[in-house]
């Protein structure tokens, strides 16, 4: 099973939620990554979508699970797209092509969750990184 996951919000190093946390102490950091996609928030997370244009990029951690199997039940039930959740789901588990920062030549596969539903009426974060929201509203 794949055992890598790019995460690109809340889930990220450095933020204070359970979810991070529990991340953070099943899985090894292996550095900061990119990936094509567009960069939507939702409430106070973000979204991310497939990239419209070759410069569409969305910045994030990549991570190595333990066990990735058990981490990504209790991922997907995060995320909203576990069994039993509301259909639409509010995102969908894919695997994806990821650049590791610094490495634009190694590309690696990990799992991403895309966000499902309609972003007509979000805001974009033009930047790609979900740091640059959060720090304009702290």
């Amino acid at each position: 099973m794949l055992d890598r996951l790019f995460v690109y919000g809340t889930l990220m190093r450095g933020y204070d939620h359970p979810m991070a946390r529990m991340l953070a102490d099943n899985a090894d950091y292996l550095g900061a990554a990119s990936m094509p996609g567009r960069l939507y928030q939702v409430r106070h997370y973000p979204g991310l979508i497939e990239a419209a244009a070759a410069s569409d990029l969305v910045f994030g951690d990549l991570f190595r699970l333990h066990r990735p199997a058990e981490l990504l039940l209790q991922l997907d039930d995060y995320e909203g797209c576990g069994e039993g959740g509301d259909q639409p789901a509010p995102y969908r588990r894919e695997v994806a092509r990821v650049t590791l920062a610094g490495r634009a030549a190694e590309q690696v596969e990990a799992f991403v969750y895309i966000y499902n539903w309609d972003v007509a009426q979000l805001r974009r974060i033009l930047s790609g990184r979900f740091a640059d929201v959060v720090a304009a509203n702290d």
